[in-house]
């Protein structure tokens, strides 16, 4: 099958053509909560009855549902989901969509496994024990289902962050056998400092600044594995990692989930750590080495694993249960015979972090941003395509998708389970999140420039008189932290626009206050709930632009690609040759 990339200059003659007939037709929508944020000469016409459809009064009414105590924090497994899939079926059912399962339904099933660790951790060091405790000093997991984990008398080393990256020369392990031992590893990427400028990372290096795949942890686990490592355990810092220790402790302190497996995930690394850096720096120091002299000894390719003079014992004890989770999609199909079935796939993760009945008072993590405005905004962009009169040339997918909180796991199912090719999958566009403080005069670029979607997005962000940001915060890696990753990693082009930063009548530090404070104090949170602040119109201006972005490739006339550069280019090539 031949590749196809969307033509730009054909897009842009569509705009010409359309822009007197809309400069000619004022806009129908009554509706005073939908701001005027697409310049109508710049959108065709066939689109205005999707865009106008979208409201924050609908925004709000979904967030309210998915977010209500009812609901339970919408838990994997739980009441919460089965009132979450009722709600986004009936929606569904609703907009007239049809069941996006081929079996007739509405519904996915992913198979999970639920496993609750009650993990014991120390060290013997320098003639001494080191006792901690959890989760104030570590977590620790086994995603291996059995009942009982155990590393003992375990010799302790020091991989720096534990990357193999042959197209960088890079090796941390260069050699060493790691096999039955403990690995204690960084977080993020080695932070290699420009040549000619100390104060900047060398651009040529695992891109500078932003995070690769190589420096998330879910990828520090997997080569722990390959290893044949008995336990790893990463060093938790709040900078590199891009989020508190408490956001950790509050996760894996809890049940966690995996996809049910054949090998019961034995061929995983046997417990799976992070540890606080205070603590670690303490096991270093009664090991016999600095902590800070080997992570700036880290950054360098000739940093070689280190010893300890310490030795590991973990215990983790398991409980485990199958629980069958679902993937919830739904399907507008098609207008050309020749095209409906290949697929635009918008996501969003229904999930979010369910009850804690540990804590006192308040025990719900609502999730009202993370993600049931992502859902909603999801079901805006679907009620906004079964306004248009004609659907588009090829079919859309709109696919809210579990367990994204235990590790991207719903999407993960679905990219490697697909209920239609991928290889008929002409993009994904996802959404984790939205813009609840207000309208922006730009839209922010998730990752890099590593597919022509990012053209697209400068396009349809041009015709709201809006424009793109790179990625402010590049150095945490969002690129890899929600589901349009797994369709990437399978080679689907995807695309993960999030909120702009140059907010219409706020100064400059606006954006940086307001994120800084959703990080600390709401992310995965009890307090992640409806604010009286929240002005969603920039929400809105979003969804109609997401919406521009997935018309475009379901009219367009070739598929998207990846760029060169791109570490998922290869991948996608292989399956269109």
């Amino acid at each position: 099958m031949r590749n196809r990339v969307l033509s730009s200059v054909a897009f842009a003659a569509t705009l010409i053509l359309f822009a007197v007939a809309c400069m000619q037709t004022p806009s129908t929508n009554q509706n005073a909560n939908v701001p005027a944020t697409t310049t109508s000469a710049a959108i065709p016409a066939e689109l205005k009855p999707a865009l106008d459809s979208m409201n924050t009064t609908d925004l709000m009414q979904h967030i309210k549902a998915l977010s209500a105590d009812e609901f339970e924090g919408r838990g994997p497994g739980t009441k919460g989901e089965e009132l979450s899939v009722k709600y986004l079926t009936e929606q569904f059912q609703r907009l007239g969509l049809k069941p996006g399962n081929p079996d007739g339904t509405y519904v996915q099933k992913v198979p999970l496994a639920g496993f609750t660790g009650a993990p014991k951790a120390s060290f013997t060091a320098g003639g001494r024990t080191i006792d901690l405790k959890f989760p104030t000093d570590y977590v620790a997991v086994s995603r291996r289902f059995t009942p009982e984990s155990k590393v003992e008398n375990s010799d302790v080393v020091f991989v720096g962050y534990g990357v193999v990256a042959p197209e960088y020369g890079w090796d941390d392990y260069k050699g060493v056998d790691v096999r039955g031992k403990t690995i204690v590893m960084l977080i993020n990427d080695p932070a290699v400092p420009d040549g000619g400028d100390a104060t900047k990372l060398d651009e040529k290096m695992f891109k500078g600044k932003a995070m690769t795949y190589y420096g998330r942890w879910t990828y520090k686990y997997e080569i722990a594995s390959e290893k044949g490592a008995a336990a790893a355990i990463i060093v938790h810092e709040t900078g590199p990692a891009g989020y508190p220790y408490e956001v950790v402790s509050g996760s894996w302190s809890r049940e966690n989930f995996d996809i049910q497996k054949p090998d019961k995930n034995m061929g995983r690394v046997a417990v799976e750590s992070w540890i606080t850096t205070d603590r670690a720096k303490e096991l270093f120091t009664a090991g016999g080495q600095d902590f800070d002299a080997l992570k700036k000894a880290a950054v360098t390719k000739d940093f070689k694993p280190v010893t300890l003079n310490a030795k590991a014992n973990i215990e983790v004890k398991n409980t485990l249960r199958e629980v069958n989770s679902g993937n919830v999609v739904a399907k507008l199909e098609g207008s050309d015979p020749a095209l409906k079935n290949e697929y635009v796939v918008y996501s969003g993760h229904w999930d979010h972090l369910g009850r804690d009945p540990k804590l006192q008072g308040d025990q719900i993590f609502n999730g009202a941003i993370d993600n049931a405005s992502g859902v909603a905004q999801l079901l805006e962009i679907a009620e906004g395509f079964t306004k248009l009169a004609t659907p588009p040339k090829r079919s859309v997918l709109f696919l809210a998708v579990t367990a994204e909180e235990k590790g991207l796991l719903g999407s993960k199912y679905y990219a490697t389970n697909p209920l239609y090719p991928l290889i008929k999958t002409v993009a994904n566009i996802n959404i984790d999140g939205v813009n609840q403080w207000g309208r922006t005069k730009d839209v922010t670029m998730v990752g890099d420039d590593n597919s022509t979607l990012v053209d697209l997005l400068r396009e349809a962000a041009a015709a709201q008189g809006r424009t793109v940001n790179p990625d402010p915060e590049s150095e945490k890696g969002f690129y890899y932290r929600s589901d349009h990753f797994e369709f990437a990693k399978e080679g689907v082009p995807a695309l993960y626009p999030d909120a702009g930063t140059d907010y219409i009548g706020k100064d400059v530090n606006y954006s940086k206050q307001k994120r800084e404070e959703y990080t600390s104090k709401d992310y995965h949170k009890i307090t992640d709930e409806i604010k009286p602040d929240w002005d969603l119109a920039g929400a809105v201006d979003d969804a109609q632009l997401l919406t521009m972005i997935g018309y475009r490739v379901a009219q367009g006339d070739k598929y998207p690609e990846w760029k060169a550069g791109s570490e998922f280019k290869a991948k996608r090539d292989a399956m269109m040759k």
